[in-house]
């Protein structure tokens, strides 16, 4: 009778051994991998990965503890970009965030399997990146910075402010489409405004287009959402202010900068946001079900130091419109 019993014990230790090793074992460590457009001691970028790692702890998720995540910063550079989406799939990543449209670019080109989260793509369906917001259809979905066709209404925001200018130069990405432009050039004729688009490359090509265009009292410009522009801020503030050139511009880091005023999406609001999406993939969902994110706000910034050196007086209209001015 005890030998019976102690055979029973013995079975019934067997059985709970593995299963007490199960649970003494550690949970598994997730990765992600992040692919930054800025470099790495860019103020913008770090606050907008800060705000990315935020939105992460907030949902459970701590660097070093269950996740290990490893960062990337292509500062606007082509072959970078290449480069570090090379390495960062190399890493075997559970999901990668892709800054900006030049990291989603790079990344498409070497997989369509690894899932990608991105944050601050203006046109994803022109780009090609996804068949539709509502359905990405297949391993991108993200956050965009605004809804199609809103660039209007930075022209329409350039008359309030500057009600004397008729011809605008837009400056934008040459590589990333056509939407931002296609937009403006829509609403141009209903302001009586003549475009002309100029390119981002590099800050030669900026400071031609912006000499070219500069030197009359019915000139204005129109800064779009793009890497190229990001990088190249300051000096495109500088030359807007050299040339007196009325300017508009998609993001705040432009108008905190000392450019004249800015309308679109925060900028790291969109990165913390682009963390729920990173968390629900790392629980098992797929990008292909998960549409495209857009704004649910959009902050008007007026910087009245540089509005008074244009000889500007903003209308009452927009300054009660404002969500920040800069004195």
């Amino acid at each position: 009778m005890k030998r019976r019993a102690f055979i029973r014990l013995l079975g019934g230790a067997a059985i709970a051994w593995p299963l007490a090793a199960r649970a003494q074992q550690p949970e598994r460590m997730r990765r992600i991998g992040v692919l930054m457009n800025l470099a790495a001691d860019d103020r913008e970028g770090q606050a907008r990965l800060k705000a990315f790692a935020q939105g992460l702890q907030q949902l459970g998720w701590t660097d070093g503890r269950n996740v290990r995540i490893d960062y990337r910063w292509a500062a606007g550079d082509a072959d970078a970009f290449h480069k570090y989406a090379e390495e960062l799939l190399a890493l075997a990543p559970d999901v990668i965030l892709a800054s900006a449209t030049p990291s989603v670019q790079a990344l498409q080109k070497m997989t369509r399997t690894v899932p990608i989260v991105f944050a601050l793509v203006a046109d994803p369906v022109g780009a090609g990146f996804v068949e539709s917001l509502a359905r990405p259809g297949g391993n991108t979905t993200g956050f965009t910075p605004m809804e199609y066709g809103f660039a209007a209404k930075w022209l329409e925001l350039l008359k309030e402010i500057a009600p004397r200018v008729t011809r605008v130069a837009v400056l934008r990405d040459l590589t990333i489409g056509l939407g931002q432009l296609g937009a403006i050039q829509t609403a141009a004729p209903s302001f009586g405004v003549e475009l002309r688009a100029g390119g981002l490359r590099d800050a030669g090509e900026i400071q031609r287009t912006v000499a070219a265009f500069a030197g009359s009292s019915d000139a204005g410009l129109i800064v779009t959402a793009s890497t190229s522009g990001a990088v190249h801020r300051d000096l495109i503030t500088m030359l807007a202010a050299r040339h007196r050139l009325p300017a508009v511009y998609s993001f705040r880091y432009y108008v905190i900068g000392g450019g004249l005023i800015s309308y679109g999406a925060d900028t790291s609001d969109i990165h913390r946001r682009a963390a729920s999406y990173v968390d629900r993939i790392l629980k098992g969902e797929k990008p292909i079900d998960l549409p495209v994110q857009v704004p649910t706000k959009y902050e008007l910034v007026i910087n009245l130091k540089t509005a008074r050196a244009l000889g500007l007086d903003v209308p009452a209209t927009v300054l009660a419109r404002a969500d920040e001015v800069i004195e």
